[in-house]
């Protein structure tokens, strides 16, 4: 069963996503922050088959969690998908110089949601 990294501090958000993946077939671990993200990414056995990340969060950002996730071996090629109300091209540009493989802008519908994730996680 492949995991999936959901990283927002929104827990009604965190509720909602991971029941559409678990429903899906995914297993999935939840950080509440960009620093329990990039902890749970350390601590993990080996690679997330992907990670979503919301981009407004307190202390690091999303984009700051991708840039120190792409650090770590156990996330240096996981597809990290930045979700977030934000359209601004010049913070999709940094999400990109980031490391990010995509972009979802909340609310993401749950087709849209797993679509995505059918487009940047092998077999999945």
């Amino acid at each position: 069963m492949k995991t999936i990294l959901l990283v927002d501090d929104s827990s009604t958000l965190l509720m909602s996503m991971a029941s559409v993946l678990e429903r899906s077939g995914f297993a999935v671990t939840k950080a509440t922050s960009g620093e329990d993200g990039v902890q749970k990414i350390r601590a993990a056995p080996g690679p997330f088959a992907l990670i979503i990340t919301d981009y407004n969060m307190p202390g690091i950002n999303g984009v700051e969690m991708i840039r120190l996730a792409r650090k770590l071996p156990n996330a240096r090629f996981t597809p990290i998908l930045l979700l977030t109300t934000e359209s601004e091209q010049r913070k999709r540009d940094d999400a990109k110089a980031a490391g990010a493989t995509g972009w979802l802008v909340k609310p993401v519908p749950s087709d849209k949601l797993l679509q995505a994730i059918k487009q940047v996680v092998p077999g999945a």
